[in-house]
């Protein structure tokens, strides 16, 4: 996990990690299985053997259980450190134990992914992935891979969300609740004019136009819109139209 780490750039993340199926490491343990095998065998026979011939054959026999336990722990070095990780931004395959060798296909780059499995792959859970991208170097298949539908999907999805990022296409968002529509109200009334106050000095007023007048100057009094003298020099002018 370490060494992984240090193969993301900054703002990658691990998304899925996936081994070959253990169908693999049997296949190249495969002389630790034969050694084992033989040891068994030899030791069967051994008991028949002279006393010399039993001492030797007894050293053979360690020499291969050892021999096949080493090769064998080799392997499932090997095994594990074979590993093929999606991530954010792209998908690794990274190999070795000692020697490392990392190659990787950028995600943007991946045209489409081919799923090959047999109907011994769906029972144990295996199968090879083809990766076809747009470019010749890279990750091109993915042999007996475990689980390969998941790891698959996950490539998939990791393509599409990184698309939707480099095209700043985002989710949009909820509309906005629409705001009550103002009632509509009615123009303000017109304020009621002002009584007319008292006409120009020197026109002539009939007796109606002097009672109206009045009238009005009184409401303007008892509004405290003039004061009682305003009103009595008012209503004392008008009387003098008459």
């Amino acid at each position: 996990m370490a060494y992984l780490n240090n193969l993301l750039a900054a703002g990658e993340q691990p998304i899925r990690r996936e081994h070959q199926h253990w169908f693999v490491l049997a296949a190249d343990a495969r002389y630790a299985i034969l050694a084992w095998i033989a040891s068994i065998l030899l030791y069967i026979v051994s008991g028949s053997l002279p006393e010399g011939i039993r001492a030797a054959v007894g050293w053979v026999i360690v020499v291969l259980v050892v021999g096949g336990l080493l090769y064998f722990g080799w392997q499932v070095l090997r095994w594990t450190n074979e590993e093929f990780i999606v991530t954010s931004r792209r998908v690794l395959q990274s190999e070795g134990v000692i020697n490392k060798r990392v190659v990787d296909s950028s995600l943007e780059k991946i045209n489409d992914a081919v799923l090959t499995q047999s109907i011994f792959g769906r029972i144990f859970g295996f199968g090879d992935l083809d990766i076809l991208t747009a470019s010749e170097s890279g990750i091109s298949r993915l042999r007996m891979l475990r689980q390969p539908d998941d790891f698959k999907r996950a490539m998939l999805d990791a393509k599409h969300d990184l698309e939707l990022e480099l095209s700043g296409a985002r989710p949009l968002p909820s509309p906005a609740l629409r705001a009550a529509a103002p009632t509509p109200t009615a123009p303000p009334a017109a304020s009621a004019a002002p009584p007319s106050a008292a006409p120009a000095p020197g026109s002539s007023m009939s007796a109606d136009d002097v009672t109206r007048t009045l009238a009005n100057l009184a409401d303007l009094r008892d509004r405290g819109a003039i004061s009682a003298d305003d009103y009595e020099a008012k209503k004392a002018e008008l009387l003098r139209r008459l």
